[in-house]
């Protein structure tokens, strides 16, 4: 059996055997494996992500940032999405005891803005900042689009013209792990490549395109970039 299939079959049966849950669409896109871990090496507990904060991480690749949010509120069940190019796909909701924890790349889906080391102009707002029209949200200051995390992403306001790809998470009730196993969604990783490859060895990244295996660490923040961007 094809490890793809396999997934699926341990996403149907999950519940019932007691195997770890995945947080996926019935064709998500599969990277290697990387459980996420704290900046020490130890693993993330998902009862130890904080509610609404900024949390960071590389996948699945070693530049393309990811949000974990742990959103305090169990998110939506199911949503029904589109890619740019009018592709339906259906995200499944967040993991964790109560289904509050997601992932997103964190490259905005309009001119794939993403946080860098000196400053980030997209981070996620719990409550509502001036400015904003809606609630707890994921906000890119390059051109205000908003995105829902609850809703997988999706768009509420601004340019953008598709969701955020998801970063599909399996979750462990045994360990209470968290693991990075694939996206689900508009994929923007080549384009941002292209984009940003002068910029991207600038900032010290000398295999990019190098796919995270393993671990994944994860770092609030205001520890990962010097400046975050509130419009």
């Amino acid at each position: 059996m094809q490890r793809r299939e396999f997934l699926r079959l341990c996403a149907a049966s999950a519940a019932a055997a007691g195997t770890p849950a995945l947080a996926a669409d019935a064709r998500p896109r599969l990277y290697d494996r990387a459980r996420l871990a704290r900046p020490d090496g130890t693993p993330l507990r998902a009862g130890d992500v904080p509610a609404n904060r900024n949390l960071i991480f590389h996948y699945p690749y070693a530049a393309t940032p990811c949000f974990l949010i742990n959103l305090g509120r169990p998110s939506a069940a199911t949503v029904m999405l589109k890619t740019v190019d009018d592709q339906p796909y259906v995200w499944r909701g967040g993991v964790g005891a109560t289904h509050s924890i997601v992932a997103y790349s964190a490259i905005c889906a309009h001119r794939m803005t993403y946080p860098t080391r000196e400053i980030s102009f997209i981070s996620y707002r719990s409550g509502k900042s001036p400015g904003d029209r809606f609630d707890n949200v994921i906000h890119c200051c390059s051109e205000h689009s908003q995105y829902d995390p609850a809703a997988g992403g999706r768009v509420l306001a601004g340019p953008a013209p598709q969701p955020l790809a998801a970063i599909l998470l399996e979750y462990d009730a045994r360990d209470d792990s968290l693991t990075a196993v694939g996206t689900l969604g508009g994929e923007m990783f080549a384009q941002f490549f292209d984009k940003y490859a002068f910029r991207l060895a600038l900032e010290g990244q000398n295999q990019p395109r190098r796919e995270v295996r393993g671990t994944a660490v994860v770092t609030a923040l205001e520890n990962y970039c010097r400046q975050q961007v509130k419009c």
